[in-house]
């Protein structure tokens, strides 16, 4: 498949070249065609696109101009594995093995589905999803540097045909090795995409595949935390270092079909009434195999399952019809329509002992209805609601609510508000589990729907770039796993956060700086997290070689308070509450320091992480048992071809 994309992208290229007059241009949008009069009766139209004619756009989002700025906020997505800010989140020692959250935050893609919490920061679902409008072929290279061995690329190469169409193909693979034994990331997504709207602007269709493998193995964390802090000799090579898993993984993949369409049976213009029909099929599944009984999980062959296989794995499915009716005005949309779904969940090796019988399937039929509602007036004033409501036999109602209120009193300055709400059952993951391991076998079926109510909302202000944000959650039946088993609580979990960011500038000297204060208030040993989580990036952003080049470089630091984490798990590939053994991570800042060079549309992010370790002793951890990564140089490369 990757062969098949790269010689796509190179013919294609090849062909491109021939185009004349192209340009780099990325300033402000000029015609895109020129008439040049050779003093004859003919001429000729040149073609001379700006970077305003090459488009990225999400199926309900705007449409915004491909970004090839070199800005503050890529030196914190693209020195990442998965090209997002992670703010909030603490990374495993090796690139594409997760992060431990931070922060609470909720995560619709878990809804209905079987998506384990370390398996979702990778994951791309229906709205990640991007399509494009360009004059030209585009492709984009994403490059990281790997620990160890290995690297990871996402290659993206997308292509109108005629104005009306276009399509995209996108690769990614991550293969790293890791520092740690047993600690290989092998993570791959296959996605197609397109987009098609008619000249008379009455169809429109967008469709996309994609197949996403996240796999990792699984060591357990370090057998002896307490020579690992000693900075024992032994332990300077830290592929030396004890851990307590060997000869096991954990692997996810997701696979979707997704196609929806919408028909204007009048004149847009004039009768702003369509009817759209969105069919897709997601299909994921999750396995955890090992090549013999690990002790780490148990005492004692009571503790097991005789005769029970070593690889074990779930599945979910979901097919779902959604039929709507769409008033698309300017100022004022709103689509309101029928869904059915057909939902699957089961196991691959079902199980019938004395205590617990876990089913092989478990098939529901879902009626629901789902609608939005979004008001423009004035430029000033904006409000996007969505509703969505289903039922079935099993898994109960599930209602999800999202409301956004947008206000700009000022030229400049945004008041957003937010109130959501959403009940649902809790993740797939926490209804069933086989394993060989007695203790990690489970099949709730009388489980409360998890309630979570999220009030919040920013400021944004000119000065310094300001955004202020507060939020509150309130959750019903919280859903939580103690130990090995799940479990719901008795009296709500309230959180509440409340933070900002600000960037300060003297001349071409920049202080970029993002606080936020998180208090659980209510029931906090079910949610342990930090009070506070603080980064800051000190730069200096210059032009450089004539204005050829443009520079930026700085030191980073990010900080959060010593608490009480919870427990990663391998087998669930969840956190879990902490147990008797437990001990405190955080209150120690971790610095980089980096160089950043973009040239034309290329960008080198060249970042020496955890400077620290240069010093001293690694005594940072990601979650108990699993150490933060030591110094590495991290090196990202983004590179944007418009042919």
């Amino acid at each position: 498949m990757r062969y098949l994309f790269f010689l796509a992208v190179l013919f294609s290229n090849l062909y491109a070249s021939q185009i004349v007059n192209k340009t780099d241009s990325n300033m402000v949008k000029q015609p895109d065609s020129l008439v040049i009069d050779s003093g004859v009766r003919d001429s000729l139209k040149i073609f001379k696109p700006t970077i305003q004619d090459y488009i990225s756009f999400t199926q309900f989002s705007e449409r915004k101009v491909i970004d090839t700025v070199l800005s503050n906020e890529k030196t914190f997505a693209f020195t990442q594995w998965n090209n997002r800010d992670n703010f909030g989140r603490i990374q495993f020692a090796n690139i594409g093995s997760g992060f431990n959250p931070l922060v609470y935050e909720v995560n619709p893609e878990q809804n209905l589905t079987l998506l384990p919490e370390n398996k979702s920061f990778g994951f791309l679902g229906i709205k990640d999803i991007r399509y494009y409008d360009v004059k030209t072929p585009t492709t984009t290279f994403i490059y990281h540097n790997a620990v160890r061995n290995g690297a990871a690329l996402n290659s993206t190469y997308t292509q109108n045909i005629g104005k009306n169409f276009n399509f995209a193909l996108e690769y990614m693979g991550l293969r790293s090795q890791g520092l740690y034994s047993n600690s290989l990331a092998a993570n791959n997504n296959t996605l197609f995409s397109g987009h098609y709207i008619s000249t008379n602007l009455k169809y429109e269709a967008f469709a996309h595949f994609i197949h996403q493998n996240i796999n990792n193995q699984e060591n357990g964390g370090i057998a002896n935390n307490e020579l690992f802090m000693a900075d024992d000799d032994a332990y300077d090579n830290r592929a030396n270092v004890e851990v307590n898993l060997e000869g096991v993984t954990s692997q996810f993949s997701a696979r979707r079909y997704y196609f929806s369409h919408q028909f204007a049976p009048f004149d847009p213009a004039k009768y702003p009434f369509k009817i759209r029909h969105t069919l897709f099929h997601q299909g994921n599944k999750y396995r955890f195999a090992q090549e013999a009984l690990q002790p780490y999980f148990y005492q004692t062959t009571a503790s097991l399952v005789p005769d029970f296989p070593l690889t074990t794995g779930k599945f979910s499915k979901n097919f779902s019809n959604t039929v709507s009716l769409v008033f698309d005005n300017e100022s004022f949309k709103v689509d309101a329509g029928l869904r059915h779904q057909m939902m699957q969940l089961g196991v691959t090796e079902s199980l019938n002992i004395a205590n617990i019988t876990v089913p092989a399937e478990i098939r529901e039929n879902r009626i629901g209805a789902v609608g939005n509602l979004s008001v423009e007036l004035w430029d000033r004033i904006g409000l996007n609601s969505f509703l969505e409501f289903s039922r079935g036999e099993r898994f109960g109602s599930y209602i999800q609510s999202r409301n956004q209120f947008r206000l700009e009193p000022v030229q400049g300055y945004f008041v957003n508000a937010k109130v959501n709400f959403q009940s649902a059952t809790p993740s797939f993951n926490y209804h069933l589990n086989t394993s060989p391991y007695r203790a990690y076998n489970y099949f709730e079926d009388d489980f409360k729907n998890q309630s979570i109510l999220e009030i919040g909302g920013n400021v944004n202000l000119k000065w310094f770039d300001t955004q202020l944000f507060v939020n509150y959650f309130r959750i019903d039946n919280f859903t939580y796993l103690n130990g090995t088993r799940p479990q719901q609580s008795d009296s709500p979990v309230n959180i509440s956060q409340i933070g900002g960011d600000a960037t300060f500038r003297y001349g071409k000297f920049n202080l970029n700086s993002r606080l936020l204060f998180q208090n659980t208030l209510s029931n906090g040993d079910l949610f342990p997290a930090p009070n506070f989580i603080g980064r800051a990036n000190l730069y200096f952003q210059s032009k450089a070689f004539k204005n050829a080049a443009e520079i930026q470089t700085g030191i980073k630091a990010q900080f959060f308070t010593k608490f009480s984490s919870r427990e990663y798990s391998p087998i669930l590939n969840e956190f879990v509450l902490p147990g008797t053994a437990a001990y405190d991570i955080g209150g120690i800042p971790v610095v980089d320091a980096y160089f950043n060079l973009k040239v034309k549309r290329m960008f080198f992010f060249i970042e020496g992480q955890h400077l620290n370790t240069l010093i001293d002793n690694n005594k940072v951890y990601t979650a108990p048992h699993y150490p933060f990564y030591d110094f590495r140089l991290n090196i990202g490369i983004v590179w944007y071809i418009i042919s």
